[in-house]
């Protein structure tokens, strides 16, 4: 979801030149904030100047999320102090442009209208749509000449996840944002559409003195990218501004609570063969795939490859050509549900759209599938007990399971979307980006959930953008290429980050 607010009168972005480098243009002190008894922000202080780009770190529910909607308007504060100001001269205040981690594109309208329309005086006239298309080809030029021409008039439900990010990004920039705050918005690019952002990002900082914002779990990607950092801890600031070049990677993770020996996946690659029946993935061009009870098989390369072949697996549709075969499964299921009916779990790598039921509360959440297998509505007292358990187990921060999940942190609704599949008799289990935008302790509770499952027998089909993940976690890797067709198998002796990176001809 992306949304742009001017605070004071500034108005679009100041040129080269008029800009104050360096004057801080949010300037929190003390921000308090609770929910009932909850208290989220128990005192954060945080600066964004013209020109810097600043990463906001902390785990899962440690405040960022609050912190931003608050700044943004969408939340009141409870105690503390904002001061806004613009680098412009004359300017009273920036405007503000959210990219959030979770997309908010209207799917009947082109990626031109999603972008144009906050721009839009009137209605949809021609001369309006005109304006639009002009406005989004600019703004999407900024990140991707090619990719602008290609998707400016589709319409956004034909984008796959990256696409959705890139129109995201381009319509907070096409705002002319003194301050852009990026939440989680590489999740769902390629090494490529990462670097290509990133240098957009650095020029639009070093020559329009914008100041950024960039929420990200990646140290990689933070360290590249971010001159300063931020940390919160249990809504609380406890390193405020601080050049990153002061800090290792080891005293940041510290900083946030977690241990340092979380930094990265600690699972590792299973030298066994699995037993039991196999089952087969037949694609396109003659591929041929073996899978047994209990094999975990990664996913890897330029999105348009892993989605084409998860959407036939849990009956979102027919990918290119693939389809099932062997031990009691059909070609093709005709919907979500008769998958599940037939043992197939899904966790969707947009928890927004696809995952969390926003409407009703936790327990129907965690009960979901369950529901949908047996056919049933009520809520009985065994549910509730089992859907306690749970929670517990999974240590959901939750005051309650009648709460909504909005009450949750981005991991916490992450873990309570694969939390409803645990416990039921699965044959297979398809995860499309499990551990996006989820902090390292939740990364390593959902790598436990899921090799939990593998070891019950279920096959387990994960895509991850994130090589090492792969690499760490799975039992075999099956290789797509830029253009998205299939590539093999990942080969034992080259079963590293490079030899994934040339078969993918991608990295990450």
């Amino acid at each position: 979801m992306e949304t742009a607010q001017k605070v004071g009168g500034a108005g679009t972005v100041p040129a080269a030149g008029e800009i104050s480098l360096g004057r801080p243009l949010i300037d929190a002190v003390k921000v308090e904030k609770s929910y009932g008894a909850t208290r989220v922000l128990r005192g954060v202080s945080f600066q964004v100047r013209a020109g810097e780009i600043h990463a906001l770190m902390g785990g899962n529910g440690a405040g960022k999320s609050t912190l931003i909607r608050i700044i943004t308007g969408l939340t009141p504060r409870d105690a503390g102090d904002i001061g806004f100001a613009s680098a412009k001269a004359g300017g009273s205040g920036p405007i503000i442009a959210v990219v959030h981690q979770e997309l908010a594109l209207l799917p009947e309208l082109s990626v031109a209208e999603n972008i144009g329309i906050v721009h839009a005086k009137s209605g949809l006239s021609q001369s309006s749509r005109r304006r639009m298309r002009d406005i989004a080809l600019n703004a999407l030029r900024l990140i991707d000449a090619a990719i602008a021409e290609e998707i400016v008039d589709l319409p956004a439900r034909k984008l796959s996840l990256h696409e959705g990010q890139i129109v995201e990004i381009a319509r907070a920039l096409s705002t002319g944002a003194e301050v852009l705050l990026l939440d989680e918005p590489t999740a769902n690019l390629t090494a490529g559409e990462t670097a290509k952002l990133f240098s957009v990002l650095k020029r639009l900082a070093r020559d329009e003195g914008i100041g950024i914002v960039f929420v990200s779990h990646r140290m990689r990607e933070i360290r590249e990218l971010c001159d300063v950092c931020t940390v919160l801890r249990d809504g609380v600031t406890v390193a405020n501004a601080t050049p990153l070049a002061s800090l290792s990677d080891g005293e940041i993770v510290q900083q946030m609570g977690q241990s340092t020996h979380r930094s990265g996946p600690q699972l590792k690659r299973r030298q066994r063969s699995p037993e039991g029946t196999p089952v087969e993935l037949v694609g396109p061009d003659s591929v041929r795939m073996e899978i047994r009870p209990g094999t975990i098989l990664g996913l890897a390369g330029a999105p348009a490859g892993p989605t084409g072949l998860i959407d036939p697996l849990v009956g979102a549709g027919k990918g290119p050509g693939w389809r099932l075969a062997g031990d009691g499964f059909g070609e093709s299921f005709p919907s979500p549900a008769a998958a599940a009916r037939a043992g197939v779990g899904f966790v969707s790598g947009d928890r927004a759209a696809k995952g969390i039921l926003s409407q009703l509360p936790i327990v129907d959440n965690v009960l979901a599938a369950r529901r949908v297998r047996d056919k049933r509505r009520i809520v009985g007292a065994a549910e509730r007990q089992e859907c306690s358990d749970l929670v517990s187990a999974l240590k959901l921060k939750a005051g309650s399971i009648w709460d909504l999940p909005a009450s949750l942190s981005g991991g916490n609704q992450q873990k309570l979307i694969v939390a409803r599949w645990l416990g039921l008799p699965l044959r297979m289990v398809v995860l499309e980006e499990p551990t996006r935008g989820v902090d390292i302790g939740t990364k390593h509770d959902i790598y436990a959930l899921i090799r939990e499952m593998a070891d019950a027998g279920a096959i387990i089909v994960w895509w991850s953008t994130e090589n090492v993940e792969l690499l760490e976690l799975c039992d075999v890797i099956f290789a797509f290429d830029t253009d998205g067709r299939p590539k093999g198998f990942l080969p034992d002796e080259r079963f590293t980050e490079d030899g994934l990176a040339e078969l993918t001809g991608m990295a990450a």
